[in-house]
């Protein structure tokens, strides 16, 4: 079920949940920290089989939330590996209070994971943020939903015909990646969002991981730039 992006990163393919009418693939990343215990990000439901890979890798030492849509199956993870910490934004943690988080992610990464993995929060809406995450040794950006990436094959499969033209019409389809539409309309606070974009893009990404569509191997910072152009120079 894994599939390796790199040295010591996979990522994780989910099923499909319903999100107001679309069916919306999961997907989760996993990085082998350098003590060997493992980041886990947005972890999908959680199978027998799932476990035993993830158990081949290392210990699970932190589960993370980077948004608070992207909370499902936490507590199962949760329940099953006890002795991991939960992590997200504050958001998450006031959508969760059946949880019991370590903290509020923010602008710093902490301690556990400061060496090797750079966060950025992106701020600026009322209605959501996001903690994008940047793995230095893998030069890969992580996003939840400030990239959706779908293929048309995906879509023709999966999407009906209506859903299909407001994917189209949203740009959340290969060739621009966008959030959807109505959270970018939901950024007021323009200054807030470049900022945290010309941070991301700074670190100049070779990969882009995304939880929903086509991820990219390569020319990381260039989809990133495309995927980000509705927020303005």
């Amino acid at each position: 079920m894994l599939e390796m992006v790199d040295d010591n990163i996979w990522i994780a393919e989910g099923s499909r949940v319903n999100f107001y009418g679309f069916a919306y693939p999961t997907r989760s990343v996993i990085i082998r920290l350098q003590d060997q215990n493992l980041w886990l990000w947005s972890p999908i439901k959680l199978t027998p089989a799932l476990k035993q890979e993830i158990e081949a890798l290392g210990q699970p030492a932190h589960l993370v939330s980077p948004n608070k849509i992207h909370h499902l199956f936490l507590k199962e993870w949760s329940e099953a590996f006890p002795l991991a910490k939960l992590w997200g934004p504050q958001s998450t943690i006031k959508k969760c209070p059946d949880l019991e988080f370590t903290a509020a992610l923010t602008d710093e990464s902490p301690p556990d994971w400061r060496e090797e993995i750079e966060q950025v929060w992106f701020k600026g809406s009322p209605v959501m943020d996001e903690i994008v995450f940047f793995h230095h040794p893998s030069r890969t950006a992580i996003l939840a939903d400030l990239s959706e990436n779908f293929s048309a094959e995906f879509m023709k499969r999966k999407w009906a015909g209506w859903q299909r033209i407001i994917a189209h019409i949203w740009g959340i389809v290969e060739g621009k990646g966008y959030a959807p539409l109505e959270w970018r309309l939901s950024f007021f606070n323009r200054r807030a969002v470049k900022r945290a974009r010309d941070r991301l893009l700074s670190f100049n990404p070779e990969k882009v991981i995304m939880a929903h569509g086509v991820w990219q191997k390569e020319n990381g910072r260039a989809f990133l730039e495309k995927a980000f152009s509705w927020m303005g120079k």
